[in-house]
């Protein structure tokens, strides 16, 4: 993927964080998120304020062990409604904070020891999509910035892979040989495909351009909202090429 910039993930993660404060600033936070079912929007506001407090805790105390979610200073959502908004764009704050003044020092992350601006990818796209979340759940269509989506997606079909040791669930979704090719459609976009396939006991990514059993062809966002299982493909801006079991099995063995 081309180089995103540190700068333009914190900017993603306090831009996507700004729109989900306003989004639940004076809203009833009891109803359920459709595209998060087992989450009301109360429970997905706690769950990105804590985040970005977890990932910053993380950061800035240069943790080389995952620390426990739940514990996270100030991860409490307010009692008072008038202190959601500032509470989810001070733990954006917080956490970019942490990232400027960590920079490249080790930490833990989910691919084990790295550098902590990796975190500045991760929680950019994880904000991005939960304040899609929010958007959907108000009637709001979100939009995402090409190549970020982009990121986003070559980001997520390698994280929605095995832990180490692990078997990957995904092998029971493609035959072996079988190719999923995803394919952005948006002008400019570099390294806008990806061809997924099944090697033996292994499922392999690779961006390249080819014919698949099936091709979901759209704008990024489009296809990270279908990938992310956030829209189905039928109605999302995207088609569907050749066998569209196949895709319905592949979103079913990677839950986000």
């Amino acid at each position: 993927m081309p180089s995103i910039s540190n700068q333009r993930y914190t900017a993603e993660i306090i831009s996507s964080t700004d729109t989900f404060a306003g989004l639940v600033d004076g809203a009833d936070l009891t109803p359920q998120v459709p595209t998060c079912p087992d989450w009301t929007l109360r429970q997905l506001t706690t769950h990105v304020g804590r985040a970005h407090r977890w990932a910053a805790e993380i950061v800035a105390t240069r943790s080389a062990t995952p620390i426990p979610f739940r514990e996270v200073p100030d991860g409490r959502l307010p009692d008072d409604p008038a202190q959601h908004p500032q509470w989810l764009r001070a733990g954006a704050g917080r956490l970019t904070a942490a990232l400027a003044e960590a920079g490249s020092d080790p930490v833990w992350t989910f691919a084990g020891t790295g550098p902590a601006s990796s975190w500045a990818r991760r929680m950019a796209h994880e904000t991005a999509v939960h304040r899609a979340d929010a958007e959907l759940a108000a009637g709001r269509e979100p939009a995402f910035e090409p190549d970020l989506a982009a990121d986003a997606i070559d980001e997520w079909l390698v994280l929605c892979g095995p832990a180490p040791g692990d078997e990957d669930p995904r092998l029971s979704a493609l035959p072996g040989g079988a190719v999923l090719h995803i394919h952005a459609t948006d002008d400019g976009l570099a390294n806008g495909e990806w061809l997924i396939r099944r090697e033996e006991s292994r499922i392999t990514v690779r961006h390249g351009h080819a014919q698949g059993d099936v091709a979901v062809r759209g704008p990024a966002g489009q296809l990270l909202l279908v990938l992310l299982r956030r829209l189905p493909p039928e109605t999302a801006e995207v088609q569907v090429l050749g066998d569209g079991a196949l895709l319905a099995a592949w979103l079913a063995a990677t839950p986000f």
